[in-house]
């Protein structure tokens, strides 16, 4: 009989050549991930509190056996063809399980969260499509945050005969070097082995368990074995466990001392002439110990882990509701790779939401959500919720809203002192110590902004009366003596430390730009709560740092940066400066940008933007300036462009210059990375773009980016920085807004769209509810799929507005007539 497996959609397709470097993350919001292989291999098993790039248990493959009536079988490892480029090491290949018959023809397909590979063989009597993927719903993270990698291997018989088919998966107790354990485990809709050790201490950040099962299958069809063969030698334990799953489909026990026993599970199903059938595995983990940052001695701990015993306990949990999740995260994906924007945007910017998943982010036991900037190969990049970074990412306020407002909690609660000092890491455990102890400018200023958009976006009074007396003093901490603005004209010409990791000295408009910014969000805030003196002295000096910087910086072409020494060190208030990194020579310090065109120059504005309060700087200027970002930060090929740092970009490839220097005059040392390409600059740059009207050209250098993240060059889910999984490249997320115009003011219920000549369906959230908007003249539906959010009026750009008066819940609509003009 014909199973009916779920239709994935599909945003991309990569062929064998261009699955090389594909490695999506599977795994939930801060629980550590296992990756998917662009051939099907499970690679990257980074579960144990932190990166672990390259590492993989030395078993972890699964078998596909078919046979047919007569009793002959054909056995193959379920994957596709070795990269020929990664086989060759100092014994032969240095690819697992390379010896393994395997399948000859292999594709990829990809809507993260949704991994598909096809699998198929002329010599094969069947083909396979594996669906892998870990529940992500917008606005829940919980159920986005689950512990599990789900693997469901679809067989489809091409003969005219029936077959039996069976799947065995294999992993390795990998979790100590000895005194590991298995043990079979049955739960309501599933049956496989726990892995656990006593080879470690309960408190190492190592210590935990891990799953592997089959989930809805009778258990007749279910055979384990908590461990293979020992002691046989020279591959005699891969031979014996060959020969016995070949022999009927089916495990047979083995007696072992092995101390780091394998743990198989394998089902079998018969399929007919013609059909197909699925067989779905789970692979689950409980790691409890997370470490504070870079302190191996303090346990901070997981949330995740406070939901769950063990890794058992996360089977016997997800099992049950497995379906439902699945159905949950289909119908985002579909939802949003249906909506009618560009591939590439759409491509950005849900791929990158990956980043989520990685060991770049985990939540703390109370539920707090903490980043670092990215992951290097073992440990975990730049540490302690990076203001600057974070300020650049789009993705955490738009489609997990509470974890959002906790980082601003964090920020404000824990990261400002009572006169407003803000430090740009915060350290674990929180409130311990004072970590850097340095408040870096364009970060401060940022989370002012983000604290307006979390407030607009949610609607939340508490958290904005609860959070606005510190963010008050963080915004008067400019104007302290020796601070940012000392002088308080609304222009910044301090120690401006930002995330070029140097201080910037004089008047610059990317610090300017979040100054300004932070200036406008504060005036709003101020007005709100009944503040009015202070939003009179926020708008003051708005209007006046405005007026400056495009009279003194706009050069006609772009915004500059004038150089001001600061002459010494008792010039800086205390607090401003990193020491060893950046300007030894205050008389003439190094490392600042001076003539140059910065990429993100206008980055305030970008996120201005997206939070709706308006245009910082003259509109003509601003156009201009990106229009000559476009033009020279652009490299069609870096062969001959010199980079004295890291290169993100190579030979033919595209990108645009972190910096520029059109008219020469650039610094004997410029600040450090002017010559790099970095994908969240990029993003802002385009951003940017679209929202002043120059779509096309916004478009083009998203498609530019993603270009390079193909799959054989570049892993289309790992946008690397400064590491891989790199926070700022979220930044891609603030596409999908600045085309579809969206906005949403949770204070009034106020919902907002761009109109369409055309009609259009639009994917939306704010964080805490999401859905599709569709749009044919005046007429307009809005469905909402998951969350709830207070719609009292839906405005279309330029057309006019329609009453809606109602709260909206997962599965409600409303259709609407806007009224045009």
């Amino acid at each position: 009989m014909q199973q009916e497996v779920p239709i994935w959609p599909v945003l991309r397709t990569y062929d064998a050549a261009h699955s090389i470097r594909v490695a999506l993350p599977l795994g939930g919001i801060g629980t550590g991930t296992i990756t998917l292989g662009g051939r099907g291999d499970l690679r990257d098993w980074e579960l144990r509190n932190r990166p672990a790039k390259g590492f993989a248990p030395d078993t972890a493959m699964f078998l596909l056996r078919v046979a047919e009536p007569d009793g002959t079988s054909q056995t193959r490892l379920l994957e596709g063809p070795i990269d020929p480029t990664q086989y060759e090491g100092g014994h032969g290949s240095q690819v697992k399980n390379h010896g393994l018959p395997r399948f000859r023809e292999s594709e990829f397909h990809a809507a993260y969260p949704l991994g598909q590979l096809l699998l198929d063989d002329p010599d094969s009597l069947v083909s396979v499509r594996l669906q892998a993927f870990n529940p992500l719903v917008p606005t829940d993270a919980d159920a986005s945050g689950i512990p599990v990698a789900v693997l469901r291997y679809v067989v489809t018989n091409k003969t005219d005969r029936a077959l039996d088919i069976a799947i065995a998966g294999s992993v390795q107790n990998f979790l100590a070097e000895e005194r590991n354990a298995n043990a079979n485990r049955e739960a309501s809709g599933a049956r496989g082995v726990l892995a656990t050790t006593t080879g470690r201490e309960t408190g190492d950040r190592e210590w935990g368990s891990f799953a592997l099962a089959v989930v809805g299958e009778d258990e007749n069809d279910v055979t384990t074995r908590t461990s293979w063969a020992d002691g046989l030698g020279w591959s005699g334990e891969l031979l014996d466990f060959w020969s016995d799953f070949t022999a009927d489909g089916r495990l047979d026990e083995r007696e072992t001392e092995a101390k780091r026993p394998v743990a198989s599970v394998a089902a079998g199903t018969s399929v007919g002439a013609g059909e197909t059938r699925a067989l779905t595995f789970v692979l689950a983990w409980h790691f409890p110990n997370r470490k504070a940052w870079e302190d191996e001695d303090t346990t901070v701990g997981n949330y995740y882990t406070t939901k769950y015993a063990d890794a058992w306990a996360v089977v016997a949990d997800t099992a049950p509701q497995l379906a439902e999740l699945e159905r949950r995260t289909v119908d985002f994906v579909r939802a949003f790779v249906d909506s009618d924007l560009p591939v590439a945007v759409k491509d950005a910017a849900l791929s990158n939401v990956s980043t989520l998943r990685t060991e770049t982010c985990f939540r703390t036991p109370d539920g707090r959500f903490f980043g670092w900037e990215g992951c290097s190969d073992g440990g975990g990049c730049c540490y302690g919720n990076c203001t600057h970074v974070w300020n650049y990412e789009q993705t955490t306020p738009f489609l997990f809203g509470a974890l959002a407002k906790s980082m601003r909690e964090t920020e404000f609660v824990y990261g400002t002192g009572a006169d407003g000092h803000m430090n740009f890491r915060i350290p674990l455990p929180l409130g311990e110590k004072k970590g850097d102890g340095v408040a870096a400018a364009d970060g401060q200023m940022g989370c002012l902004v983000k604290l307006y958009r979390e407030w607009k976006l949610s609607g939340d009074e508490d958290l904005l009366r609860t959070l606005w007396p510190k963010a008050r003093k963080a915004l008067e901490f400019a104007w302290i003596p020796g601070g940012w603005d000392a002088d308080q004209d609304g222009v910044m010409e301090g120690s401006q430390h930002n995330t070029m990791d140097v201080e910037y000295f004089g008047p610059n408009p990317e610090v300017g730009s979040w100054y300004l910014a932070a200036l406008r969000a504060g005036e709003e805030i101020a007005r709100h709560v009944g503040d009015d003196e202070f939003a009179a002295r926020c708008a003051d000096l708005f209007a006046r740092g405005s007026a400056w910087l495009d009279e003194h910086l706009f050069n006609g072409a772009y915004y500059v940066h004038e150089i001001r020494p600061v002459g010494s060190e008792d010039a800086i208030a205390p607090g401003l400066r990193l020491p060893g990194i950046g300007a030894r020579n205050l008389l003439l310090p190094e490392f600042q940008i001076g003539d140059g065109c910065l990429a993100d120059q206008l980055v305030g504005q970008y996120l201005a933007h997206i939070v709706g309060l308006g245009h910082l700087l003259n509109v003509e200027n601003i156009k201009t300036t990106l229009q000559t970002i476009l033009r020279e930060n652009r490299r069609e090929g870096v062969w001959e462009h010199f980079n004295p740092v890291r290169s993100y970009t190579l030979g033919d490839e595209t990108g645009l210059l972190v910096a520029s220097y059109p008219n020469g005059n650039q610094p004997e040392r410029p600040f450090p990375y002017y010559a790099e390409v970095w994908t969240g600059l990029e993003y802002t740059a385009a951003i940017g773009m679209i929202y002043e009207g120059l779509v096309d050209e916004g478009v083009a250098v998203i498609e530019t980016v993603r270009g390079r993240y193909d799959g054989q060059r570049r892993n289309p889910f790992d946008e690397a920085e400064c590491g891989h999984h790199y926070v700022r490249a979220m930044a891609a997320w603030g596409a999908v807004p600045a085309l579809t115009g969206f906005a949403y003011d949770g204070t009034t219920g106020a919902l907002t769209f761009a109109s369409s000549a055309q009609p259009v369906s639009w994917f939306w959230s704010n964080g805490h509810a999401f859905g599709t908007v569709r749009q044919e003249g005046g007429n307009v539906k809005l469905d909402v799929l998951g969350g709830e959010v207070r719609v009292d009026t839906l405005t279309l750009t330029g057309k006019g507005e329609a009453a809606v008066n109602r709260t909206l819940t997962a599965g409600d609509s409303a259709e609407l007539t806007v009224p045009v003009p």
